[in-house]
């Protein structure tokens, strides 16, 4: 009896699936959730409707476990249902879908050009300044200190540190390392990273122009893995953590930096985060999803106002 009634709740609720599916433009947020998160304005960006109708199918759509809602500060993000019961039929109406309203594809790459050039622009205009703003609200000496500390906890070679800004956690970490790697979009941060590393004696670092998200550096080539006070400018952590987790050896090690979920607006408005901070169930199904096996989350408030920074260490499975 048990069963039974178990096998009428599954149908029933596939079946709310299935109808809140059938509706064109459903049937084209579902195409463009599948290749990234996007905020409702995006969303009315790209499909060139109106704020409220497309907030109309959103609601739908959650509402039927096919998407997922989230708000974060004054803003709402929407992402494909990890649901174990619903994912599966996700996957295979993604997978029926032919080419039709392709423009869409090509509305979402004029989202993220923007999105792109809007964060280089900003990193281009602070470079020379970075560390300067960033100590405007962490304890930034308190942060690298634990840094040091997780990093001692086991030997590398091989280090990759991933939106390497000014090159800091290269010259915190890089002496200790056969090999170092920096990676990141912007020459600007580049130029700076390279003048810290030459100052610091640090030669043999290697500096690369390059996407968080698509490296093109060698799978399973690093054991010591660093993304510092990153993810919170990404649409999409959960890809640049699997990145990182491709670059990884066996047994080696991701280290994460980043505030603690927030309500500061401010970041947004004046900084260009994208997201207030990382909430860890987020970085919890991040880590399982690229086969990583959380170890180790060390919190850092600040000793006056400011944000808390949140340390999390991984290890590849």
């Amino acid at each position: 009896m048990a069963d039974d009634y178990t096998s009428k709740i599954r149908f029933n609720t596939l079946l709310e699936a299935l109808k809140a599916a059938g509706e064109p433009t459903r049937l084209r947020l579902l195409r463009l959730l599948a290749r990234e998160e996007l905020s409702v304005m995006e969303l009315v960006s790209i499909l060139d409707q109106s704020q409220p109708r497309i907030s109309r199918h959103l609601k739908l759509m959650s509402e039927a476990g096919l998407i997922e809602r989230f708000p974060d500060g004054a803003w709402v993000f929407y992402r494909l249902s990890s649901a174990p019961s619903i994912r599966p039929l996700v996957d295979v109406i993604l997978a029926s879908l032919d080419d039709a309203y392709g423009e869409d594809l090509q509305q979402l790459e004029g989202v993220r050009s923007h999105r792109r050039k809007s964060a280089e622009g900003y990193f281009e205009t602070i470079a020379p300044k970075w560390d300067e703003i960033r100590s405007h609200y962490v304890a930034e000496a308190d942060v690298e200190a634990e840094i040091l500390r997780l990093a001692a906890r086991q030997p590398y070679a091989h280090l990759v540190d991933l939106g390497t800004g000014s090159g800091r956690m290269l010259t915190l970490l890089g002496g200790d390392a056969k090999t170092a790697i920096g990676l990141d979009l912007s020459q600007h941060m580049l130029n700076v990273a390279r003048a810290r590393s030459h100052d610091a004696g640090l030669e043999t670092i290697d500096f690369r122009h390059g996407d968080i998200y698509e490296t093109r550096l060698p799978a399973a080539s690093a054991d010591f893995v660093v993304v510092h006070q990153v993810l919170h400018f990404l649409a999409d952590p959960g890809r640049a953590i699997a990145e990182a987790a491709r670059l990884l050896k066996p047994g080696g090690r991701l280290l994460i930096a980043d505030f603690a979920h927030h309500d500061l607006e401010i970041m947004r408005e004046q900084y260009q985060h994208r997201r207030l901070g990382m909430l860890d169930e987020d970085m919890d199904h991040w880590f399982e999803t690229a086969g990583l096996k959380l170890d180790v989350t060390r919190s850092l408030p600040p000793k006056e106002a400011g944000l808390t920074v949140k340390i999390w260490l991984a290890i590849k499975s």
